[in-house]
């Protein structure tokens, strides 16, 4: 279908560009796969830039597959904070642990072993044994679905999953004898560097001259790609209760479910609205006070409007209200049984899986990242 010379002018002037112009990022400073695997996960969705620091941190903290595979999952997810998608740290370090219990802490090196592991797919998976261990897989991710769209002219979906099975055997057949680390890292390269998803640098291509899409004037209408839907809109309403007396200066936050979007992590209490559209801000107030009431047995005293922001999802936006309040006591009830000092010195009685917090225990509780802005936009406030 493809010719032999458009695949070998592809292979071998693409190795060539990169070997002269690859960047110097950090896990590209070792072999080692379980620093590969980390840096492939966080850049799932993520910028390079962004992930840098957080990559730094993350191996400094965990360094080992043992570090990782015996941490808390707290402290884990409390590293990967900021960066998103949290699952992916979940599964991370799941897979860590099957790593070090079942491997001895050794990354396997067959596609059999490596793709059973919690959260790895075809992509991780021939990124890890392709870049650590020089395996002749393809390691098939939207950059080089784009570059191979574009090079070979291939005007298939690429959100179809036979798409993505023909794009895998191209890549598989790309790969010249020996060369699998550097070529798949090359073609990761390119896609992010030179063949953009927007306005290409065609110019500055290493493989321009037989690129397909190019000659056919269609390289900016490539790849093919179905739609996604929009993130649906969901309206939350949000308390940033403040105390008083011993526990001035703290918020009440609260812990997730254990499972489902953002387990376990925290978050300052909210409700999900369920009218249509916002109201005045005194009805809206009036409808945080009784939904908290009825959902988590709290009662508060809201006192005013404090910002507006929203958390992005995949699939959906949270468009969020905040509403200053305090804490009222609850008819009947007084400290929980087993309560902890500060829970006991509190306002008032508040349910287990809430803690009052102040800006230095910030660091010992994981947080998506919406909530920790709404914290600081009201430290900065106060100042």
């Amino acid at each position: 279908m493809y010719s032999t010379e458009q695949k070998l002018h592809f292979s071998t002037n693409l190795l060539e560009w990169y070997g002269r112009h690859k960047r110097d990022l950090p896990w590209r400073r070792s072999k080692n796969p379980y620093y590969i695997w980390i840096s492939e996960v966080m850049l799932q969705q993520t910028r390079v830039d962004t992930v840098i620091p957080y990559f730094h941190r993350f191996v400094e903290q965990f360094p080992t597959v043992e570090a990782l595979a015996t941490a808390p999952e707290e402290q884990v997810l409390k590293a990967w904070e900021g960066l998103g998608y949290y699952s992916r740290a979940r599964n991370l370090q799941s897979a860590v642990r099957e790593v070090h219990e079942r491997y001895d802490g050794i990354v396997p090196q067959t596609k059999e072993e490596v793709s059973s592991l919690k959260g790895v797919g075809p992509y991780t998976s021939g990124a890890i044994l392709s870049i650590a261990y020089n395996k002749p897989e393809p390691a098939v991710d939207g950059n080089v679905m784009r570059v191979l769209s574009r090079y070979f002219l291939i005007e298939e979906d690429i959100m179809k999953p036979s798409t993505r099975t023909v794009m895998e055997k191209l890549a598989r057949e790309l790969i010249l004898e020996g060369t699998a680390s550097d070529f798949n890292q090359a073609l990761m390269e390119l896609g992010a560097m030179v063949c953009t998803p927007r306005s290409p640098h065609c110019l500055t291509c290493p493989v321009m001259a037989h690129c397909s899409g190019r000659e056919a004037g269609m390289e900016e209408a490539l790849p093919i790609k179905k739609k996604a839907k929009p993130p649906r809109p969901e309206l939350r309403a949000v308390a940033l209760i403040e105390g008083t007396g011993e526990n001035a200066g703290k918020w009440l936050i609260r812990q997730r479910p254990q499972e489902g979007l953002l387990a376990k992590m925290w978050e300052l209490p909210h409700v999900t609205w369920a009218l249509d559209s916002w109201q005045s801000e005194a009805e809206n107030q009036e409808e945080l006070r009784s939904l908290l009431a009825e959902q988590e047995q709290i009662v508060i005293q809201p006192e005013g409007w404090f910002m507006d922001t929203e958390h992005i999802f995949s699939h959906i936006v949270w468009k969020m209200k905040v509403y200053r309040a305090r804490l009222l006591p609850a008819s009947g009830q007084g400290p929980r049984a087993g309560a902890n000092s500060s829970e006991a010195a509190g306002d008032s009685w508040v349910p287990f899986h809430y803690r009052w917090v102040g800006p230095e225990d910030l660091g010992d509780y994981a947080f998506p990242n919406v909530f920790v802005r709404i914290m600081r936009e009201w430290q900065e406030q106060g100042e």
